[in-house]
């Protein structure tokens, strides 16, 4: 993969904490980075007829009446399918999204993309930033002085402020690591090492890659 590729940072609201407990998406927005700027943006309601407890309703501020006149899941994920096909992934707590990417990607019969693997911007900040109060999104973009635009808990909102702390990464890596880096770009194959390395072997990581 081209280190020019963009890469497709993604953030679910749902119903719940996952779909092994019955919960599905209620919103997904995709933000697109590219050589430290974003690029283009994906955002959309979904509906799954699967009922939002009130609980969330005042966390994400997504309501059932909202989900409506909501397109089907199904629709959505092919459409999100069709703007990531062939670009890898990045959310933060990527464990969580991407239980809800898999399994609402299954029932509307797409099929896996191979480049769909995810990098997770709270293992790379917990490399990165062990001095952080918080992995937190909101309270990590803080921290690091991003901005945000919109209301947290809403999945472009929250997409936004992940690709700012992922172009953050990318740049704070290539400070720290300009001798191992040499020419290289901090691509997306490098992240995936990078937060699966002990903190303390990072430069090792890099040198190695």
């Amino acid at each position: 993969m081209s280190p020019d590729t963009p890469i497709a940072v993604v953030d679910f609201e749902t119903t719940g904490m996952g779909p092994a407990q019955g919960a599905r998406a209620t919103e997904i927005a995709v933000v697109l980075v590219q050589d430290g700027r974003i690029v283009d943006r994906y955002q959309s309601l979904m509906y799954t007829g699967v009922y939002i407890p009130s609980f969330i309703v005042q966390l994400t501020g997504i309501t059932n009446a909202m989900l409506q006149d909501a397109p089907p899941a199904e629709q959505v994920m092919r459409e999100v399918a069709d703007f990531t096909r062939g670009l890898p992934l990045v959310a933060h707590n990527a464990a969580f999204d991407r239980g809800f990417w898999q399994a609402e990607m299954a029932r509307a019969d797409v099929p896996p993309d191979p480049a769909h693997a995810f990098a997770c911007t709270v293992l790379l900040s917990r490399r990165l930033y062990p001095e952080a109060p918080s992995r937190k999104l909101g309270a990590l973009g803080d921290w690091l002085g991003l901005e945000r635009d919109g209301r947290a808990h809403r999945a472009m909102s929250d997409a936004d402020l992940t690709a700012q702390l992922l172009i953050r990464l990318q740049r704070d890596v290539e400070r720290r690591f300009a001798a191992e880096l040499g020419e290289r770009a901090v691509d997306h194959a490098l992240l995936e090492r990078l937060q699966r390395a002990q903190r303390q072997q990072l430069a090792r990581c890099i040198a190695q890659a």
